[in-house]
């Protein structure tokens, strides 16, 4: 029995990312009774504005704001992620790890280009962890091969035409929460430190219009997009707003 085993567990390649992108489908899955871990595979300590250890701080709050029960970091360098076997590895630990069903990951492309990347690293590691040759550790201890059943990506920056998307009109609220968690990244007009492009008042206003606009063309208040790597086959159309 793997204590750690979760329904869930999403990949950011930065601390918010997996907020801004899928914060509201995992405040949905959570309040359904799913068990979600998150990985974060940098520290963003290239970001401009914050520390280290303010997004330490700031991801444990978003953590406790969607009610997610593991996060990790796996300490990647930001701004120059690669595809190397070392980083593949430490992501194939975190999925014989956690033994997840389901794998959310970063934009297949978008403006930061740790994101595109990330998918990749992220895309290449579920499939290396089902290798059962392919031999890791944890705490000393040997792991079992393990692949989950489907790898989605959410959107992020730049625009992507969605392959499914997912209502959470009732989690909202609970997604620009915590996002919001990350105050040295959004607009706050009482910083004194450096303007970027997600600390403008009209990035945060562009994130709650995206999910209204994705609501908007499948008929729901608001709601998230998300590209799969595998076609989805649908044994009913339970759940499936028509």
């Amino acid at each position: 029995m793997n204590p750690f085993k979760v329904d869930i567990l999403a990949f950011g390649a930065h601390p918010d990312d997996v907020e801004l992108g899928c914060g509201g489908t995992l405040a949905k899955l959570i309040h359904e009774g799913k068990r979600v871990a998150v990985v974060d595979l940098t520290q963003g300590e290239m970001g401009t504005r914050g520390t280290v250890e303010t997004r330490y701080a700031e991801a444990a709050k978003a953590k406790e704001i969607l009610g997610i029960s593991y996060r990790e970091n796996l300490k990647m360098k930001d701004g120059f992620l690669e595809n190397t076997e070392v980083n593949i590895r430490k992501i194939v630990e975190m999925v014989r790890k956690y033994q997840p069903e389901i794998v959310f990951g970063n934009a297949i492309k978008d403006r930061h280009p740790d994101h595109a990347k990330g998918q990749k690293l992220v895309s290449d590691a579920c499939f290396i962890a089902g290798l059962v040759k392919y031999a890791t550790t944890y705490e000393g201890e040997n792991q079992t091969a393990w692949r989950p059943k489907q790898v989605f990506n959410y959107i992020q920056w730049q625009e992507i035409e969605p392959h499914f998307v997912v209502d959470i009109s009732d989690f909202m609220e609970q997604k620009i929460a915590s996002c919001m968690a990350y105050a040295t990244q959004f607009y706050n007009p009482e910083s004194q430190e450096p303007e970027t492009v997600i600390a403008t008042k009209d990035f945060q206003e562009s994130f709650t219009y995206r999910a209204q606009n994705l609501g908007r063309l499948t008929g729901c208040a608001y709601a998230e997009g998300f590209t799969s790597e595998k076609t989805l086959v649908l044994k009913n159309f339970e759940g499936i707003v028509l």
